[in-house]
């Protein structure tokens, strides 16, 4: 039936229906977040990469995070960016393509170094004695070219999925971004397996790791509370906080965005949602394991000591 029409080559993003001074005044907010995001995230990076007390597995992981962050941001900002105040918001279909791949590639890498993480606590507290024997480098290195190699692979399945699909209807995405879900609305054609493969990527990846993220704490608390001294509890609980954190703000946006029903979410509401997902929680990472963690305030304060004595030198 869809032989006859002619397909889409270009798209255009809605973005966001709001008046032309209020998307100034989105284009200067979202900038400053994007801006702390890249500083923000960068700074952790360097810091991880200068400071020698930080070359540990906990950290290496972190490292990861913050690139994932900064790569995840950078995938959909620019062009919201630019789309604020520019009246002309197409976007063309491959890359289009390429933006909704790097964003559920991302999206899934982040997904599976939460867990890595959850699981460097856990080996870190329950098992304190075997924690270099356990977490050796050679094991880190293999888990996060596995979450990486995992995610990029399962990212091409739901393009390769996607492309079967002829686009020769309405051309309109009414979101800020190339978002898989609003792409299945323009196609022409029968979505019901990519909708599956969907969802059971989100049951595979949302929750499956999240369960895995809850069992890891409840055996850190269970530790955490038999710890006699006040200082090693208090550490302890330090450490896994800032983790917890992330958790919580990443996988609640995600599982609620992805996994309620549609009806629930208004497509108005589901782009706020989306952008707490893709550009507010890489931009309260950094914040929260600066704050929250002493280790990285040592060494922020330890990396601006060397500096003013290199200048006084």
């Amino acid at each position: 039936m869809w032989k006859n029409q002619t397909l889409i080559t270009e798209f255009i993003l809605l973005g966001f229906p709001v008046k032309p001074e209020i998307q100034v005044f989105l284009f200067m907010l979202f900038s400053l977040f994007y801006a702390i995001t890249l500083l923000g995230n960068g700074i952790i990076l360097g810091l991880i990469c200068l400071d020698s007390h930080l070359h540990i597995p906990m950290y290496f992981f972190l490292s990861n995070l913050a690139i994932v962050d900064m790569s995840y941001a950078s995938n959909n900002v620019p062009k919201m960016l630019v789309n604020l105040l520019n009246k002309d918001r197409g976007i063309s279909f491959v890359p289009c393509i390429l933006q909704m791949y790097l964003y559920l590639a991302f999206a899934t890498v982040e997904c599976l170094i939460l867990v890595v993480m959850s699981y460097d606590r856990y080996v870190a507290i329950c098992h304190p004695l075997r924690y270099a024997v356990i977490m050796s480098w050679r094991l880190c290195a293999t888990l996060t070219t596995i979450s990486w190699t995992f995610s990029f692979l399962l990212a091409m399945v739901h393009m390769i999925l996607l492309l079967r699909l002829p686009f020769c209807g309405p051309r309109e995405i009414n979101h800020f971004f190339c978002q898989i879900m609003s792409l299945f609305k323009l196609a022409c054609a029968d979505t019901r397996l990519n909708q599956l493969v969907m969802f059971s990527a989100c049951v595979f990846v949302l929750v499956g790791p999240l369960s895995l993220i809850l069992i890891s704490y409840m055996r850190i608390l269970y530790a955490i509370l038999r710890i006699q001294s006040g200082e090693g509890r208090k550490k302890a609980f330090s450490t896994c906080s800032s983790h917890l954190c992330v958790v919580g703000l990443f996988y609640g946006s995600a599982i609620i965005l992805y996994m309620t029903p549609k009806t629930s979410h208004p497509e108005e509401q589901q782009k706020i949602l989306s952008l707490f997902y893709s550009l507010i929680n890489p931009m309260l990472n950094p914040l929260i394991y600066s704050l929250r963690n002493a280790e990285v305030k040592g060494a922020l304060r330890r990396v601006l000591g060397k500096k003013k004595q290199s200048q006084n030198m």
